[in-house]
């Protein structure tokens, strides 16, 4: 195998399954079809897997075009060990469901860590105000 520099290194990996993780957080499954010089991506027959504890969801996406930017993590999937996950398969609805009470937890968390600085004195800058510096 000869080296390839940058993204061209990726061309042995198109037409096999890989995990990409977003810089959003997000995390997708699917066959990557192509790439270009820029680290773009096309994946097809793409899902969107969401980990809330030791559940996973997959939502359908089908085709998905992700801007090379926004990709952290790219992985090849072993399809033999796929299948040999310690996690539980849950329906879209529960999943989502799932997701949406622990954002909440999270969120009611943070305001309590907030008003315990606040009530000694300390602020934290918002994330929406950081900008203006």
């Amino acid at each position: 195998m000869n080296y390839m520099p940058g993204t061209a290194s990726l061309i042995e990996d198109i037409d096999k399954k890989h995990l990409v993780l977003l810089r959003d957080g997000r995390t997708l499954i699917g066959f990557l079809r192509s790439i270009d010089q820029f680290a773009n991506l096309v994946l097809h027959q793409t899902v969107e897997r969401i980990h809330v504890g030791k559940k996973y969801g997959d939502i359908p996406r089908g085709i998905f075009v992700v801007r090379g930017e926004n990709v952290v993590l790219l992985g090849e999937i072993d399809l033999e060990k796929e299948s040999d996950t310690p996690l539980q398969q849950v329906s879209i609805e529960e999943i989502l469901e799932e997701q949406r009470v622990e954002q909440q937890t999270k969120l009611e968390a943070e305001k309590l860590k907030v008003q315990a600085l606040k009530d000694r004195g300390l602020s934290i800058p918002r994330a929406d105000t950081l900008e203006e510096y």
